[in-house]
């Protein structure tokens, strides 16, 4: 069954369907928001308050792509959740303890290898939670999700321009940030002088 057969039974109150729908999207919008959020717990919430709206809402769905709607919906969830996270500042044990969220891939990474990607991945998450906000969602979206600028434009509900403008910022940010803390890059990832 196709994107649209499966959002037009949803609108029918198929609930087989629109969880179909959620399967496809949950991971994309689980990473969205744990990359957002920084806290697997509050991304877990904010992800089953996404799907839970995007159900409640499937009615008001226009066309178009779905992927930016549900996302756009996941971006105002983690925007909520961000303001309680600031009142109530907590980080997780098990946001210490996270499992990668990246596919492994089918050739064996040695250990050494693993633990550099790990060291990396948490630095660089480091470094996006520095970000402002909207910079750090459209930084998410464009080079970690690999969205188009359209698309981003759309989950921002923004300008093209703004977007842009939005990920220019918000690179130059991530990029200076790094190079002030370039001795806790791994070793082969700092810039040889």
């Amino acid at each position: 069954m196709d994107e649209q057969e499966l959002i037009s039974r949803s609108k029918n109150g198929d609930v087989d369907a629109f969880n179909w729908l959620v399967e496809q999207y949950q991971r994309l919008v689980y990473n969205l928001a744990l990359r957002m959020l920084g806290n697997a717990e509050a991304a877990e919430d904010a992800s089953q308050d996404t799907f839970l709206s995007a159900y409640r809402a499937i009615d008001k769905f226009r066309g178009g792509s779905f992927k930016s709607w549900v996302l756009r919906i996941a971006a105002n969830s983690c925007h909520d959740k961000q303001r309680v996270i600031r009142r109530y500042r907590v980080v997780s044990l098990d946001t210490l303890l996270e499992t990668d969220d990246l596919p492994q891939s089918n050739n064996a990474e040695s250990p050494e290898d693993y633990a550099l990607r790990r060291e990396l991945g948490r630095f660089l998450n480091d470094g996006l939670s520095h970000l402002p906000e909207d910079q750090r969602l459209a930084v998410i979206l464009s080079d970690v999700e690999g969205l188009s600028y359209d698309e981003v434009a759309q989950v921002a509900g923004c300008s093209l321009g703004t977007v842009k403008s939005r990920l220019n910022r918000g690179r130059t940010r991530l990029r200076d940030f790094l190079l002030q803390h370039e001795e806790l890059l791994p070793s082969k990832f700092r810039l040889n002088k």
